[in-house]
């Protein structure tokens, strides 16, 4: 039988829809995609799209933090971008959260997002 637990910090947005923010079967977590909202307001962080991607993975490490794990335990990264001319940019506000061996990932061109954000990041982590 797996051991199921739902996940949930209010350091991170509350989800917004019918979601969790990150499931947790047996040692693996499954982390919901976040995209750049201030916890706090549930606004979109205002700024550039480096000062968006940072707000990502600051909200990723908080659901994995509640997880008891940390963004080094993702082992699966999908980042969804709205114009895939940022991909050097996530790959440079990566390097500041990441360590190698890094995951696995896909870099994804979609024509929106949520709250009109313009960059999300899901993934999966094993603790």
């Amino acid at each position: 039988m797996t051991n199921k637990a739902v996940i949930s910090t209010d350091l991170a947005p509350s989800a917004i829809g019918t979601y969790s923010q990150a499931i947790k079967v047996n040692n693996t977590v499954y982390l919901s995609g976040q995209i750049p909202l201030v916890p706090e307001t549930m606004a979109l962080i205002e700024g550039d799209f480096a000062v968006q991607a940072h707000q990502v993975f600051k909200n990723l490490r908080a659901v994995c933090q509640a997880a008891n794990g940390d963004l080094k335990d993702i082992v699966k990264l999908n980042v969804f971008l709205t114009d895939l001319a940022n991909f050097p940019i996530v790959n440079e506000v990566m390097a500041q959260y990441f360590e190698q061996p890094y995951p696995a990932r896909a870099a994804i061109g979609v024509s929106q997002l949520p709250k009109g954000a313009v960059v999300e990041a899901d993934g999966v982590m094993v603790i």
